[in-house]
C-alpha cells in the first residue's frame, strides 16, 4: 500500500486527506504510464496550496492523488529510456490536475515525462527547486533567449520572496544581473539581499493602476503576480526589455494597453511550465545546476512531512511561505 494525498468530491463536499491506495487502484488510475516512480520528495507550489484546499478549479478529474512534483527512483520501466534505480525529477504534465501526482509514495508516469536529476543534485534538491524553480530558470531562459543580458540594465523579479522570485532571484545574480526585488514584506530584505539582489522595492508601487506609458527602467523583468502588478511592469519596461509572465499570484487580469509593445517594442513572454517540450525543461535544469547549488537551495528551504502539506497549502496561499517547501512522502 502506498500513503498519498487524496482529494475527492462528493457534489459539494470536498475531501483531502491522508491514505492508503492499493497497487491495483493505482494501476486503474493510470493504465497507459510505463514506469513506476518511488517518490522520495514532493513540494508545495502555489497551484498546489489552490488544489489542496479547493480554492480554484485545479483538479478536473476526480479522485485525484494531490502533487504537481515529484522526484525520486525509477522502480520498474517499460519506457527505453529508463532503467531501475534511475533518479529523476516531473514537473507538470497534469499532475495533481488530470493525472495522479507527487504528493505519494509511488506513482506511474510516462517515461516521455521524465527528466534526469542533475549530477549536482540529490532528489531532495530536485523538490527544493520544483516547479517554482523550475518556472523560474523558464523564465530566466525566456529573457536571455529574447536578448537580455546584463550589460543593459536592472532586471526586477515581483513575488520575490516566493519559490519563483527566490530561485530568480538568486539563479539572475548568479548569471551577473543587476536584480531588483519586489516584495510586501519589508523584513524579508536581508533574506532577498542574501540571495543577490542589489535593490529592494516594495510591491505597493507596482500594484495599483498606473499610466500605459511610465518611466523606463526594466531591461527584463520576471513577474509571478499577474494583475497591475505585470501591467506596471510593462508600462515600466525600457525599449527593447522583455518580461516573462509566469504566475497570477495578484490575478488573472492584465488591465494594460498595446502602447508598450507597439512604441517601446517590449516583448511579454508568457512561460508555460506544464506542457514545456523535453529540450526546454533539460536546458532549465542544466542551468539550475550550473547556477544554483544545493548550498544555496538549503538556505531558502524547509522540508515538512507528508501530513504537513495542508497547513502548508493554507500559508501559501495566504503569502506566509518564504522561500520553498519540501515534502518528505515517506514520513
Amino acid at each position: 500500500m502506498t500513503q498519498a494525498i487524496v482529494l475527492s468530491k462528493d457534489g459539494d463536499t470536498f475531501r483531502a486527506e491522508v491514505r492508503a491506495i492499493s497497487e491495483a487502484e493505482l494501476a486503474a488510475a493510470t493504465p497507459d504510464d510505463d514506469v513506476v516512480l518511488a517518490i522520495d520528495y514532493s513540494t508545495i507550489n502555489y497551484k498546489d496550496g489552490l488544489a489542496l484546499t479547493n480554492t480554484s478549479p485545479v483538479v478536473r478529474k476526480w479522485p485525484m492523488v494531490a502533487g504537481i512534483d515529484g522526484a525520486g527512483t525509477v522502480a520498474s520501466s517499460r519506457s527505453d529510456r529508463w532503467n531501475p534505480g534511475d533518479k529523476v525529477v516531473i514537473n507538470g504534465w497534469g499532475l495533481g490536475e488530470t493525472h495522479w501526482g507527487g504528493l505519494s509514495q509511488r506513482t506511474r508516469v510516462k517515461g516521455d515525462w521524465l527528466v534526469r536529476v542533475p549530477a549536482a543534485y540529490s532528489t531532495r534538491d530536485a523538490m527544493a527547486i520544483g516547479t517554482a524553480g523550475y518556472t523560474a530558470a523558464l523564465s530566466v531562459l525566456a529573457l536571455q533567449a529574447h536578448g537580455v543580458v546584463p550589460s543593459q540594465g536592472e532586471v526586477l523579479v515581483t513575488g520575490a520572496t516566493g519559490g519563483v522570485g527566490s530561485v530568480a532571484v538568486a539563479l539572475l545574480a548568479s548569471l551577473g544581473y543587476s536584480v531588483v526585488a519586489s516584495t510586501g514584506k519589508s523584513a524579508e530584505a536581508d533574506y532577498l539581499r542574501s540571495l543577490g539582489a542589489k535593490d529592494i522595492i516594495d510591491r505597493a508601487t507596482l500594484s495599483s493602476p498606473g499610466k500605459p506609458l511610465q518611466k523606463e527602467r526594466w531591461a527584463g523583468a520576471i513577474d509571478s503576480v499577474g494583475g497591475a502588478t505585470l501591467a506596471n511592469v510593462c508600462a515600466q519596461a525600457r525599449v527593447g526589455g522583455t518580461v516573462a509572465a509566469c504566475g497570477l499570484a495578484g490575478g488573472m487580469d492584465f488591465p494594460s494597453t498595446v502602447a508598450p509593445f507597439i512604441l517601446r517594442g517590449v516583448t511579454l513572454a508568457g512561460i508555460d511550465s506544464v506542457m514545456a517540450p523535453l529540450p526546454r525543461r533539460e536546458a532549465a535544469w542544466s542551468l539550475l545546476a550550473a547556477h544554483l547549488p544545493s548550498a544555496r537551495l538549503a538556505t531558502i528551504t524547509r522540508e515538512i512531512p507528508l501530513a504537513g502539506a495542508f497547513e502548508a497549502a493554507r500559508d501559501i496561499l495566504a503569502g506566509r511561505v518564504r522561500g520553498r517547501i519540501v515534502v518528505d512522502v515517506n514520513r
